[in-house]
Order: structure tokens, then C-alpha cells, then sequence
């Protein structure tokens, strides 16, 4: 199999068939990213049609497949329909294909290729959000506003295709979490994800925001508020979905369905709030090395 430095995905595509289509990440632009250090590259077709025929030898009943990179599906369709057709000829089980998305990519996309992919069994793409709140996504030069947010995803949800986003705790700065929360559960309110994954905000040195934090124009959130805002998320959400806290860069674990366990998630976060010690929080925060 051809791939490129450090493969990510999230913990729910632990069991999906891997296959690197790009490298890299077309935005590069977060300010708080340091994931993607390789220049972006799209994986040649012969390339991709090598690693199929190593599925089908070693993962021939896959169910699924993930495509790697930072956001494979914001490629030409010119390119992507022929993987996805690969895909489908070199493994007849898989049901779904998925991958990570940009709002900004999915904004790039006729009505006609998001059914494509619908066609071609595009399912469960996951969306790194990481907010609702205006403010936060601007200053992270995130590329997408909370409104953008609700346009694309009601078009996924036209064509048929299920996502999942990515919610980024702490991202707003301190003083602002809270506001930051109401914000983006108003915004999720307006979409179906079916799964939220919350991760918590990790400077890394490597990283532009760690620079903007040593010359004063960022201000990280302690431990305690982004718990608080996590807590002040998932009181806020009115929809149906699946919240989890279970990221290595969470300092408290919980997770749900929503709205069905929301008491106990939020009787978990209260407890955690009211008996951690931020110290003792910051400490674990400086021992996470990698998302």
C-alpha cells in the first residue's frame, strides 16, 4: 500500500479498508493545524489502482473504504468519479465510502456531483466544523461561516449523504467558550449530523497559533471553561445525534445519544467541573504530544 506520512482518520473508521487518494490538505490555512505537513498531492490513478488490487487479496469483504488526506472529495470530479468507480469495480461488498470534507469544498460541488457520489455509494463523510461561532472560524481562517455550515450540509442531507462533524473545544480563546457553544448549538441545530465528535484545542509548537499565543493576539481557555463550554454544547443541542468526549485530547470522557442521554452526560460534565482541579487538567493537556 502507498502511504504518505502520518495516516489520519477518526476513531469510528477503526474497521473501514484504508486507500490514500491525496496527500496534504488544499487550505492549509488553520491556524491552529499542524496535522498536514506535506505539500498537496493527488495519488496517480495506476497508484490507486495498485492499492485496490492489495484490498482485494487482503481486505476483500470490505465493507467500507476511507479515503485518505485532509479532504479528498474537494478534488475534480474529473478525478474523483474515476476512484470512486475503482473503488466499486475492485471491491463489490464495500456499502460506503467516506472520507474527510471541507465546507468549502462541498461549496465547490454542483447539486449533480454530490448525487454522483450518492450514486457511487458516498456516505458518512466527516466534517471537520469545528464550530458555529463566527468569530472563531474567522480568526482560525477556517474558510466557512456558521451560515455556510447549514447550506452545505442541507444539501448532503438532499442528496442523501450522512456526515459527521468535528467540534474543536477551547477554539474561541478564554472568556469566550460559552459564547461560542450557544453559537454553534444553534448552528448544529439546523443540521443532521450523526455523529459529533468534540476534541479539545492542543497547542502545538509547530503549529501558527502557538505563535500567536508567545505575541499576545491569542489567549488560550483554561481546562474548566472548555469543560463548561462542552457542558453548555450539549445543553443546547435540540437534535438527534451521537456526542462523544472520547478524543485523546479530551480531559474527561463521555459520550451519548442525543437527546436521550443528555442528562447523564450532563450530570458527568458537572461532576468533572465540579471536582477537577485545573493543574491537574493542564498537566494532561501538556503530556498530549499527538492528536
Amino acid at each position: 500500500m502507498h502511504f504518505t506520512g502520518t495516516i489520519w482518520r477518526p476513531p469510528y473508521e477503526a474497521g473501514s479498508a484504508l486507500l490514500q487518494v491525496t496527500v496534504g490538505c488544499t487550505h492549509h490555512r488553520c491556524r491552529f493545524c499542524s496535522l498536514y505537513q506535506d505539500p498537496f498531492s493527488l495519488s496517480p490513478l495506476s497508484e490507486v489502482k495498485a492499492d485496490l488490487a492489495e484490498l482485494q487479496r487482503f481486505h476483500p469483504h470490505a465493507q467500507r473504504v476511507w479515503l485518505t488526506g485532509a479532504n479528498p472529495f474537494g478534488i475534480s470530479e474529473t478525478k474523483l468519479t474515476p476512484i470512486l468507480q475503482s473503488v466499486r469495480k475492485a471491491l463489490p461488498n464495500v456499502r460506503s465510502i467516506g472520507g474527510f470534507v471541507r465546507i468549502g469544498d462541498l461549496q465547490r460541488k454542483t447539486d449533480a456531483d454530490l448525487a454522483r457520489w450518492a450514486e457511487l455509494g458516498v456516505d458518512g463523510l466527516t466534517i471537520g466544523v469545528e464550530s458555529g461561532h463566527d468569530p472563531s472560524l474567522g480568526f482560525m481562517e477556517k474558510g466557512h461561516t456558521a451560515a455556510d455550515i447549514v447550506q452545505q450540509c442541507r444539501r448532503l442531507d438532499a442528496a442523501g449523504i450522512g456526515y459527521y462533524f468535528f467540534y474543536l473545544s477551547g477554539m474561541a480563546g478564554a472568556g469566550r467558550c460559552i459564547e461560542a457553544a450557544q453559537a454553534s448549538a444553534e448552528t448544529f441545530n439546523q443540521t443532521k449530523p450523526r455523529i459529533i465528535g468534540v476534541l479539545s484545542m492542543t497547542l502545538f509548537p509547530d503549529s501558527r497559533l502557538a505563535l500567536d499565543v508567545k505575541q499576545g493576539r491569542f489567549a488560550p481557555a483554561g481546562e474548566l471553561e472548555r469543560l463548561k463550554e462542552v457542558r453548555e454544547l450539549v445543553a443546547g443541542l435540540k437534535i438527534e445525534t451521537f456526542l462523544s468526549t472520547a478524543h485523546v485530547s479530551d480531559t474527561v470522557h463521555v459520550e451519548g445519544m442525543l437527546p436521550n442521554d443528555r442528562s447523564r452526560i450532563l450530570s458527568a460534565l458537572d461532576r468533572a467541573i465540579n471536582s477537577c482541579d485545573e493543574r491537574a487538567l493542564e498537566n494532561y493537556r501538556r503530556r498530549v504530544r499527538s492528536l
